[in-house]
Order: C-alpha cells, then structure tokens, then sequence
C-alpha cells in the first residue's frame, strides 16, 4: 500500500510539474473518470485572504476550435495570504458555450510558501465539470470551500 501511494503521488506531481511548465495537451482526448473532455482552459489569478479571502483574474476557454475569454472572481473560507495562481485545465459537459458562464463549487486545501502546485475538480450548476492542476506563488494556507465564478468577456 505504501509504495502504491509514493507512486501515486510522484505521478500526480509529475502531471501537474509538467501542466504548469505549459506543456498542453489536446482539447479532445480520449474518457476518463469524468467523461470525455470537450474543451481546455487557462487562467492566471490572484487570491489575497484574512479569514475569507478574495480571488481575482482571466483566463481563456478553448472549446468548439474556438478561443473566448473569460473573467474570474471568487473567494475562499479559512484562507490567510496572497498568492499568485497559474493553472490549466480539462473542461468535461459543456454542452453550450453559454453553460459555461456562473458559480463553481469545490472543496479544496491548498499551502503555498514561495512555490507550490495543486489541483482541484470544480463544477457547476450546468453540470460543466473543470479539472484543473495549478501553480501557485507566494505565501498562503486554504482549507475548506472554494467558490469560482466564470464570466465569459462580451
């Protein structure tokens, strides 16, 4: 059991080193856990947090051999710090470009302190699902809900 969770760990950080040195991958591929992929995102943010906390940025959205730009705001609970995140992600059911616009849920738990990397898997009322592996900069300690809203730029 022991050496199935190191590998495991080294695999998981190797995908997410190698998404954060903006290597991509395609915009289809092949199922997984979540179905199969429809799309790709990237998106550069921001969190400054005292208790709860604030996250700001853009990203882009490629989907339908198109690229659309988008806004992101959201927060965090339990969260001190500022970071800076970089991340990259699979977009899984979205069936309509406006489906991808409003609020997206995760729980999640992130600690930063110069350099760090996660992932998470957010969704949202539309059944639209994200998973996304990030790099983040700077000082910061998360723990508990994470809330995203996406708003696609007009």
């Amino acid at each position: 059991m022991r050496s199935f969770t190191r590998r495991a760990f080294a695999a998981s950080t190797f995908v997410a080193a190698v998404a954060a040195a903006g290597v991509a991958s395609p915009a289809v591929a092949a199922p997984d856990a979540l179905g199969t992929p429809v799309g790709r995102i990237t998106l550069t943010a921001k969190s400054a947090d005292v208790g709860i906390g604030y996250t700001w940025g853009d990203g882009t959205l490629t989907y339908g051999h198109h690229t659309y730009h988008f806004k992101v705001s959201g927060g965090n609970i339990a969260a001190v710090g500022y970071s800076k995140l970089e991340a990259t992600g699979t977009v899984y059911n979205l069936k309509n470009l406006h489906d991808f616009d409003g609020g997206y849920g995760a729980l999640s738990g992130d600690a930063t302190l110069d350099r760090g990397i996660g992932g998470a898997v957010l969704s949202n009322s539309n059944g639209v699902k994200i998973k996304f592996t990030s790099a983040t900069r700077g000082a910061h300690l998360a723990a508990g809900g994470q809330g995203l809203s996406f708003k696609l730029a007009e």
